[in-house]
């Protein structure tokens, strides 16, 4: 009884070519010109096929299970977890690849990954690709030079937690992460944060690229007139925009969230793979969230980071200077005849390092700082003193007399004797009789009387 064997298009090729070479139509030489095969595999296919037949073409490892092929149990265990909400769903074929070598030991390709789950017809997230935009500038050339800064509000904790905001920062010339810290919304404190993990991680950069949002550059400032700048007036900085100033550290506004596109591709690129490290590190507020970034930019910055044009860093040495007393709010207040200052309905005392209380003169300028653990100092001078809170001693009232007690009051009844029991019934008044002279003269009484 034959057996069916199926032949690919090549290999009906070769059929085709040895029939002819068999029957005596071809030489060898011509066969293997036609099968791109030297002269001697022609005639070893040829002597194949005289003793087996033309079953002799088909490969031999046709219908056995390769050596390497991926097991069904493994196959089995990339679907459930492309499939657990709780695991790696909407999860990329390349992360997915990564994430079963650090949790699960599963050492497997990305492109397995896609074959698989291609073939148990579920939709991969991030297979379509779009179509790759010029880019009309070029990163900077060294690493440092420019340094772009952002917020993204996002579901991070899905709905194992509440709504947050991811603040970061990202080198323009080699794309990675500087820093990240979460905060409930956008604000002063968590780009504060992001700064101060630049400059103490890498230095000083040349400049920072942000967009316009008011915690970077003040809404008054297209609100001078010619005049005003004509006499040389400048809209004040923001707090955030006084330290990049303190810092020495330039300010660029991007005009267009396209300007900035490499942060913004980040924050893309951080909603699907931070989203699905945190779910399965089991992270469900922001404390625990920041105190996971550092290991995961790390791990980021060996996946993603470049290498830059130049060798050598732009970044500067940090300043001797306190980073606390630059990386802070400011607040003017003014002195009080009593060596005091008002801030946020309290009243403080500046203390020098001793303990004694600074002695101020009245309407002195002291700069209240608030720094990033919540806590608030004071600047007088150019030098740094804590705040004491007076604690106003308040004059206590003596307490309420007590009311006398009176017994409740008795109904008082009229003995029947009584002169009140002894009158009649009122009667009303008698009306007076007595008319006016207009009326007696209409009357005619003043005549009668005559």
């Amino acid at each position: 009884m034959g057996v069916n064997v199926f032949l690919s298009q090549e290999e009906a090729r070769r059929v085709y070519v040895i029939e002819q070479v068999v029957a005596g139509k071809l030489s060898v030489s011509q066969a293997a010109r036609l099968l791109n095969l030297s002269e001697r595999q022609v005639k070893r296919l040829k002597k194949g096929v005289m003793e087996q037949g033309m079953a002799f073409l088909a490969h031999k490892n046709r219908g056995r299970k390769p050596k390497h092929a991926i097991p069904q149990e493994v196959r089995d265990t990339v679907i459930s977890l492309a499939l657990n909400p709780d695991k790696y769903k909407d999860a990329s074929c390349e992360q997915m690849s990564e994430l079963l070598a650090q949790y699960q030991d599963i050492k497997i390709s990305a492109r397995s990954i896609r074959r698989i789950l291609t073939g148990a017809g579920i939709p991969l997230y991030h297979a379509k690709k779009h179509t790759r935009r010029r880019r009309s500038r070029d990163r900077m050339p060294a690493f440092g030079m420019l340094v772009q800064c952002d917020a993204s509000p996002f579901a991070w904790f899905e709905s194992r937690g509440p709504w947050a905001t991811l603040h970061g920062a990202i080198d323009d010339a080699t794309s990675k992460v500087l820093g990240l810290f979460f905060r409930p919304t956008e604000d002063l404190l968590g780009y504060l944060q992001v700064l101060g993990q630049v400059v103490t991680g890498y230095g000083i950069p040349v400049a920072i690229y942000s967009d316009q949002h008011t915690i970077f550059f003040s809404p008054n400032k297209d609100k001078l007139s010619i005049e005003e700048e004509l006499a040389g007036k400048k809209v004040p900085l923001t707090q955030f925009g006084r330290a990049l100033s303190e810092l020495g550290i330039g300010h660029i506004p991007a005009l267009s969230p396209q300007a900035k596109g490499r942060i913004e591709r980040l924050w893309g690129t951080l909603q699907g793979r931070l989203l699905i490290e945190l779910r399965l590190a089991g992270i469900s507020s922001i404390d625990e969230a920041n105190a996971f970034l550092p290991g995961f930019i790390s791990r980021f910055n060996d996946r993603f980071a470049v290498n830059p044009a130049q060798p050598e860093s732009a970044f500067h040495p940090c300043p001797d200077k306190d980073l606390d007393l630059v990386l802070c709010h400011k607040d003017s207040r003014k002195a009080s005849s009593g060596s005091t200052i008002s801030f946020l309905g309290k009243t403080y005392q500046l203390l020098t390092p001793n303990g004694a209380i600074l002695p101020l003169r009245p309407k002195t300028t002291i700069m209240v700082l608030t720094h990033l653990d919540g806590s608030i100092t004071a600047l007088c001078d150019g030098k740094p003193y804590a705040l004491k809170e007076c604690q106003h001693t308040t004059r206590q009232e003596p307490p309420p007399l007590p009311k006398p007690e009176h017994s409740p009051r008795k109904h008082h009844s009229p003995p029947t004797n009584h002169p009140w029991r002894q009158q009649g019934p009122l009667t009303p008044p008698k009306q007076p009789t007595t008319s006016s002279w207009r009326e007696r003269l209409y009357r005619g009484d003043i005549y009668a009387q005559r």
